[in-house]
């Protein structure tokens, strides 16, 4: 019975240690505490969003291509802004009432409780000339944060731009913890790049009482979380010849694209037409964007990934290769030039051999080695022996990159297209084609199409003799950041390196005494090995195209020019080409005819050349 009876008193103990808890805790509250009573006069605790800074992106010499420049966006809680005179708002931050309406709107329509933007992208002038007037518009603030800004004008398809995450990608789980009103990358490599650029949001918590004035951060700051600063970028790309290749390309429309082809890195990326990249960025970005987007240049369009061409008699550099290869073609097998078959665009002799045929880049020549390749006898059927070839020379031509993504890191990147005998099975059934169907792509027309990215990626191999690393823009991420493994893995071709050499020394006699003469570098002992493309256009000029690289030995850069409506490839890519090298080599344009070529090239007077 005492047991009982000492229970009952130990219930009764603990029970009033509970209330006591609860009395002090009370007690402190009340009393001791002021953050909860000021909470209650201030009549707000407002969650301020800090931003973090946006990593930097460098050329690769280190000079500054994408940096931050601070704005502001005014928030508004629309639970909060109450009773406030709305024609005096309108007129402090200079919009109509029925804009007011609009805004205030999507507000409430997003959340009548939490802040949402309601102007955006601030500059300091306009920060300057309303924040003094907020203390009389409760329900609205200042958040600081930073945009874009270019210390130069160039490199727009390779950078990209950021924008608003739009409603539909917040509900896309792909952009989980994004919010309404932050920026991503929205194209380039602001975009591929988005997750080591974007940092880390920092939270900050003010106390604020009725008028919205901020009276302090709240518990001292004890619940804020600091924002980290995204990663800096390291680029390949050299901004001197970036802007020297946009200026050779001003007024153009096609691409340049560059490429270092000891390590795979992208030294010039053009795109013409161009635009300014400020213009995507800062408080006019959706007006110039629209303006962009309908201008029938199609300024937007990355060219060298998205665009593609017949690669024209660039092509028939790797028809050669392939039938060394496949041992139809040695390096002294002479075809004539024999028009009956298809017609030819020079007048030359006897092509005795293979480095003649490239030095003058004889279409029927090139038409006989295809054909050697493709209708070798695998089978006496005439139908199941050219499917047999083509597509034993779709397997090579696909290990050159075409017809594949090359795995740049940037977005949108086009396979292109090289045709195999499904291909031709479904426009011509299964007996309705055979090698006279399709002896154009003998020549890189008919049913062929690679980008500009390709074709340099192209030169490269034959700089190396037979391999590549995958093209890419940049060098490193953040402090003391180390290349993508990918980056530094050898790609090699189907065709031994053994075959390279002689079609590297008909490259050579290309320059110095065939179609592209030109482009000769001898005036600063350099060896340029190139090769001229006409690319037939039935819309109106041919294009001109030159894939080249130099020096012969040790080669330092690799490229393609491609020229749309500017006529054969030695009347403007191959001296845009050669131009484009010297100025890496040596830094600048040495002599006075080369510095007319230059003008030439800018101007566009090269076009009376081929008149």
């Amino acid at each position: 019975m005492k047991y009982l009876e000492g229970r009952k008193y130990v219930i009764q103990a603990i029970f009033l240690a509970i209330g006591a808890v609860y009395l002090i805790k009370l007690f402190y509250i009340q009393v001791l505490d002021d953050s909860y009573k000021t909470a209650a006069e201030s009549n707000a605790l407002r969650r301020v969003v800090q931003y973090p800074f946006r990593g930097l992106i460098y050329d690769r010499h280190g000079k500054l291509l994408v940096e931050n420049t601070p704005v502001y966006d005014l928030m508004v809680v629309p639970k909060e802004a109450k009773a406030i005179d709305t024609l005096k708002f309108c007129q402090l931050v200079g919009i109509t009432l029925q804009e007011y309406r609009e805004k205030i709107t999507a507000a409430k329509k997003y959340s009548y409780v939490k802040p949402s933007p309601f102007l955006q992208r601030l500059n300091n002038i306009e920060f300057a000339a309303i924040q003094d007037n907020l203390v009389d518009f409760p329900g609205f603030y200042i958040n600081a944060r930073t945009v874009r800004s270019y210390p130069h004008k160039s490199l727009s398809h390779g950078l990209g731009y950021i924008g608003e995450i739009s409603p539909r990608q917040l509900e896309d789980t792909a952009y989980h913890g994004y919010r309404q009103g932050d920026y991503l990358g929205i194209s380039g490599l602001e975009r591929e790049y988005e997750k080591y650029l974007m940092g880390k949001r920092g939270v900050k918590y003010t106390m604020v009482n009725v008028r919205g004035i901020e009276k302090g951060s709240f518990k001292n700051g004890a619940y804020d979380t600091l924002s980290e600063a995204g990663q800096n970028l390291m680029s390949t790309i050299d901004l001197k010849l970036q802007e020297y290749a946009e200026k050779l390309m001003e007024g153009k429309t096609g691409s340049i694209v560059a490429i270092e082809p000891k390590t795979g890195e992208i030294l010039s990326l053009v795109s013409a037409p161009y635009y300014d990249p400020s213009l995507l960025t800062g408080k006019e970005l959706g007006n110039n964007y629209m303006k962009l987007l309908r201008d029938p240049v199609k300024p937007l369009f990355n060219r060298p990934l998205m665009a593609t061409y017949p690669p024209g008699s660039i092509f028939k550099l790797a028809q050669a290769l392939i039938a060394l290869q496949e041992g139809t073609l040695t390096p002294e097998t002479g075809y004539p030039c024999n028009w009956s078959l298809v017609r030819c665009s020079h007048r030359h002799p006897y092509p005795a051999n293979l480095g003649i045929a490239i030095e003058q880049s004889c279409n029927p020549y090139f038409y006989q080695v295809f054909r050697s390749v493709v209708s070798r006898g695998r089978s006496s059927n005439v139908y199941k022996d050219t499917k047999l070839g083509l597509d034993a020379w779709n397997k090579h031509i696909k290990s050159f990159g075409f017809a594949t993504k090359l795995g740049i890191d940037l977005p949108n990147e086009k396979r292109g297209l090289m045709p195999n005998s499904q291909f031709y099975d479904k426009i011509y059934g299964a007996t309705g084609w055979k090698f006279p169907t399709i002896y154009s792509v003998s020549i890189g027309q008919g049913e062929t199409g690679v980008t500009p990215l390709q074709m340099a990626n192209f030169a490269a191999i034959l700089a190396n003799r037979g391999y590549y690393y995958t093209p890419h823009i940049v060098r490193s991420v953040g402090e003391n950041g180390k290349q993508v493994p990918e980056y530094s893995v050898k790609q090699y071709t189907s065709v031994d390196p053994r075959h390279f050499p002689a079609v590297v020394e008909g490259m050579q006699k290309v320059v110095e005494t065939g179609t592209a003469r030109f482009a000769r570098l001898s005036h600063i002992g350099v060896i340029l090995c190139g090769k001229t493309g006409t690319v037939q256009n039935p819309h109106g000029k041919d294009h001109s195209v030159f894939i080249a690289f130099a020096p012969k030995d040790d080669p330092k850069i690799a490229l393609a020019v491609y020229v749309e409506n500017a006529g054969s490839g030695a009347i403007a890519a191959a001296p845009m080409a050669s131009l484009l090298v010297e100025k890496y080599l040596t830094d600048t344009i040495k002599t006075a005819y080369r510095k007319r070529w230059e003008h030439d090239m800018i101007t566009g007077s090269f076009y009376k050349w081929g008149d």
